[in-house]
């Protein structure tokens, strides 16, 4: 027993370290370094709570690029998740061929939001780009997306919601687990698809809805190739979301410590809101334990 166990210590120790030493170590320096001046070069010099202080007063830079991140996230979260849900939704009915749809509505997931992706939605949304040539042969005039600092944003909340797989994918399992029983009693009584939807499906899988919610803030507040890549944080800072100002500070002007504080209160940030989600999902989730206490 005593070996087996050893065994498995033994196994279970690679991931450990790999935990304390890429995630836990730099999750407590960064702490530490946010209360400094640090570039690098030359050891920290402790300020104690100067580079949040200077945040909150001083810094018209990270304000305007907090309120970019809100906005962001505001418009690309619900994007993603809701289109994730249409999609998931007409790939759950059973049709031929329909396991190659599923398959390619999943693709963008697997290539992700690199930078070859970023890139290419670059040129897409150019000047001379794909869009404007699709809007040119229908007789519109061509839009100025990554010029104009009122179409620039949606630029970035497209690339974020294209990559809607892995969302469609669980909502798809959360579909298929919903008894059909269900709808052909409410086909019985009357009922429109649209109000099976909202009657039926809905509030059965709100668990997941809020998972794929949770997951998706925390993405969206991490949103970093879109802005870095795409429209390089403008025009005029329209797209300059907080992660780019923290990539610049630190590893750009070598203000580790200034940087620092930023992470600090950008994950403070999406721990409040977070938190707030949990709170409020008392009024909204409905599990199937509570269901049947409820009955």
């Amino acid at each position: 027993m005593y070996e087996n166990r050893r065994i498995g210590l033994l196994f279970a120790l690679p991931f450990v370290l790999g935990v304390l030493g890429f995630k836990l170590f730099p999750f407590v320096m960064s702490l530490a370094l946010s209360f400094t001046q640090y570039d690098v070069f030359t050891p920290p010099r402790y300020l104690g709570i100067d580079n949040y202080a200077h945040l909150a007063l001083h810094d018209p830079t990270f304000r305007s690029s907090l309120g970019a991140t809100l906005w962001f996230v505001a418009l690309a979260v619900p994007a993603r998740v809701g289109f994730a849900l249409l999609v998931a939704h007409v790939l759950n009915y059973r049709l031929r061929g329909i396991g190659f749809f599923r398959a390619a509505f999943y693709l963008p997931s697997i290539l992700g939001g690199s930078i070859a992706v970023a890139v290419l939605w670059r040129f897409i949304f150019a000047r001379n780009g794909l869009v404007n040539q699709v809007l040119a042969a229908v007789g519109l005039e061509p839009v100025m997306w990554l010029a104009d600092e009122h179409h620039a944003m949606w630029t970035l909340v497209l690339l974020f919601m294209w990559q809607f797989g892995s969302s469609m994918v669980i909502f798809l399992a959360a579909l298929q687990n919903v008894p059909v029983s269900l709808y052909e009693a409410a086909e019985l009584d009357g009922a429109s698809k649209w109000q099976q939807f909202t009657r039926i499906t809905v509030p059965l899988i709100t668990p997941v809805i809020f998972f794929n919610m949770i997951m998706q803030l925390v993405h969206g507040f991490q949103e970093f190739n879109g802005p870095y890549m795409v429209t390089e944080g403008g025009p005029l800072q329209s797209t300059y979301l907080l992660s780019l100002y923290i990539y610049e500070e630190s590893f750009r002007y070598f203000n580790l410590g200034y940087g620092a504080a930023m992470s600090w209160v950008l994950f403070a940030l999406v721990g409040a809101l977070s938190a707030l989600s949990f709170w409020s999902s008392r009024y909204w989730v409905f599990y199937a334990g509570e269901r049947e206490r409820g009955r």
